[in-house]
C-alpha cells in the first residue's frame, strides 16, 4: 500500500538521471537519462506485483546535458516573452475598460469565480514570439524523437500556447528536478514524440 500509485487523469511524469558511473571520456559529452512514465487513462495501482495495464507506458532517452541546458535557457526566454505579451494584453484591456470602449452589458460581465486563470489562457503571439516558440518546440521535438535525423522543424505550433504550457516545458527540461504534465494538448504532443 505504501508503494501505491494513483493517477486520476492522464499525466506524464519526467525525471532526469545521471549515473555517477557514466563518466564521459575526453571525446564524448556528458549525457543524462530522461526517464518518463505516462498513463492514457485514469489508473490506481495498489499492488505492484499483480498490476497489469494497457494504459501505462514508460521509457527512457539518453540526451546530451549541454543541449538540455541550452534548451531550458531558450524556454525560459520564451516564457518571459509570453509573460510580457500577457501583461501588455492585460494593460490594453484595462485601458479600454477605463475609457469605456468595452461593452458593459450585464450579459457580458464575468463574475470573479468564472474568470479564467491567466496562466491557462491562450496567448496570442506576435510574429517574433511565434518564431521563437517554433524554434524551441522544434528543438524539443528533435530531442524527444527516437530518430532525431528524421525530425523536421515545426511549421506551426502543435498546441495552444499558454503561460502554463511553456512553464511546464521549462520545468520538463530542468535536469535538477522532475515534473508532471497534465495539460491535455501538451500531454498529447509530448507522448506523440515518445512513440
Amino acid at each position: 500500500e505504501s508503494r501505491a500509485a494513483n493517477a486520476s487523469n492522464k499525466e506524464i511524469n519526467i525525471q532526469w538521471y545521471i549515473s555517477s558511473m557514466a563518466k564521459p571520456s575526453n571525446d564524448t559529452e556528458t549525457k543524462v537519462f530522461l526517464l518518463y512514465a505516462y498513463n492514457t487513462q485514469p489508473v490506481k495501482i495498489s499492488n505492484i506485483k499483480t498490476f497489469s495495464s494497457t494504459s501505462v507506458f514508460s521509457g527512457h532517452l539518453l540526451i546530451p546535458l549541454a543541449r538540455i541546458v541550452s534548451l531550458r535557457k531558450k524556454l525560459s526566454n520564451l516564457k518571459e516573452q509570453v509573460e510580457i505579451l500577457m501583461q501588455s494584453s492585460k494593460s490594453l484591456s484595462s485601458a479600454l475598460e477605463s475609457t469605456g470602449f468595452l461593452e458593459q452589458s450585464e450579459s457580458l460581465k464575468i463574475s470573479p469565480s468564472q474568470k479564467p486563470q491567466m496562466s491557462g489562457a491562450k496567448v496570442h503571439l506576435d510574429e517574433k514570439t511565434e518564431e521563437m516558440a517554433k524554434r524551441c518546440l522544434s528543438e524539443v521535438k528533435t530531442l524527444l524523437t527516437v530518430v532525431p535525423a528524421l525530425s523536421s522543424p515545426l511549421t506551426e505550433i502543435p498546441f495552444d500556447v499558454t503561460l502554463q504550457s511553456i512553464a511546464s516545458l521549462e520545468d520538463m527540461f530542468d535536469p535538477a528536478n522532475g515534473c508532471i504534465i497534465t495539460e491535455e494538448n501538451l500531454f498529447h504532443w509530448i507522448i506523440s514524440l515518445l512513440h
